[in-house]
């Protein structure tokens, strides 16, 4: 192993709080990106190829704006660019972030007595090397069957046009939530197993006896 990847430099392509905080569990030394690259969907039929796709396209994006805007090229020598897209999935068709608040409104109708998946691609770049490494992680969620003004006061009260799906799963109690099958940070946006797998794999080194699983 090239002794240079225990200095790697994590960057996250994101200004995502909720992302920040979950990577903070790693306990990670990490720089933030704001990635260019426009998320917008051709299609709605869900893969695990598309989601996937916008994830890397993310963290490229970040690497293609260091060297258009002439950015000293050595801040991103031995770095690690690390993406995810998360997207809320109800029988095969993407919801994503709401445009209004009474489609945010629609959305959590539709999501109401239902089970969907979530699902987040994690990707991880090297900027060094362009070796890319990338994990896809799923989680079922079930929605309790839920009233109009359940409903319209947690859009007026939270505001959720930002998440996909009209919803963060960390602002709702069991009054919303009847279960989560599989990694809850995964619904809020950032599966940190997943990610540390990937940054071992790309040569990160931890320290001992922290982040473990």
């Amino acid at each position: 192993m090239n002794k240079d990847f225990s200095d790697k430099k994590i960057i996250l392509a994101s200004q995502s709080p909720r992302r920040h905080s979950l990577i903070k569990k790693l306990n990670v030394d990490f720089d933030t990106a704001v990635p260019s690259f426009d998320e917008k969907l051709d299609s709605d039929n869900y893969s695990d190829k598309t989601i996937e796709s916008l994830s890397l396209k993310k963290a490229l994006s970040v690497l293609d704006d260091y060297k258009e805007n002439g950015t000293d090229k050595n801040s991103l020598k031995n770095s690690l660019v690390v993406s995810a897209d998360t997207v809320v999935v109800l029988e095969n068709k993407i919801l994503g972030k709401p445009k209004n608040s009474a489609h945010a409104i629609q959305m959590l109708h539709d999501l109401s007595g239902k089970t969907h998946f979530v699902v987040t691609a994690v990707t991880v770049v090297d900027s060094d090397t362009g070796k890319t490494f990338s994990k896809i992680v799923k989680t079922f969620v079930t929605f309790n069957q839920l009233s109009d003004e359940l409903i319209e006061n947690y859009v007026t009260k939270n505001k959720p046009l930002d998440k996909a799906g009209a919803y963060g799963i960390q602002e709702m109690g069991s009054e919303f939530i009847k279960n989560v099958d599989g990694d809850l940070e995964n619904v809020i946006g950032l599966p940190t197993k997943a990610l540390k797998e990937l940054l071992l794999q790309a040569g990160y080194s931890f320290n001992s006896g922290i982040a473990q699983y």
